[in-house]
C-alpha cells in the first residue's frame, strides 16, 4: 500500500533492548494530499529510522507501507510501518521514455503489385 503526503510531525525516538538485541522506533505523522486530507501515524523501526531522518518536517514523501492489526486483552491495535520512503516527486522508474512508442510512426503499406490480374480493386487481398 502507498501513502503520499507531507510530514507534519516527528514524535520522540524510543529505544530499548529485547532478546534479539537493541531496537529503536520513531513514529511520525503524515498528512495525505487528498481532497479531504487524513493524518496517519506511521512507525519507523531500527534501520528505517535513519531513512526517515533524511526527511524534514513539511517534506512531501511517498511511503510504501504494511498494515497489521493485532488483538490484546479484547482491544485491537493497528500498526502502520513503512518499508520504503522517497520524495513524493521522485520517479520510481528512471528509464528514458521511448519517444517512438509515445508517438508511433504511421503504418507503411507495401505495394502488392498487380497480383489481382484484371481486377481494379486497390485492396491487397
Amino acid at each position: 500500500m502507498e501513502i503520499t503526503g507531507r510530514i507534519i510531525q516527528k514524535l520522540g525516538l524510543q529505544e530499548g533492548t529485547s532478546a534479539k538485541g537493541g531496537w529503536k522506533k520513531q513514529d511520525f505523522i503524515v498528512e495525505t494530499s487528498e481532497k479531504f486530507p487524513k493524518k496517519v501515524c506511521v512507525s519507523a523501526w531500527t534501520e528505517k529510522v535513519d531513512d526517515l531522518n533524511r526527511f524534514n518536517i513539511n517534506d512531501e514523501v511517498k511511503l510504501s507501507v504494511n498494515l497489521e492489526s493485532r488483538e490484546y486483552n479484547g482491544r485491537w491495535y493497528t500498526d502502520v510501518r513503512f518499508w520504503k520512503i522517497e520524495a513524493a516527486g521522485a520517479a520510481s522508474g528512471n528509464a528514458p521514455v521511448d519517444t517512438n512508442r509515445a508517438n508511433p510512426a504511421p503504418p507503411v503499406f507495401e505495394d502488392m503489385g498487380s497480383s489481382n490480374n484484371d481486377n481494379n480493386d486497390d485492396l491487397p487481398f
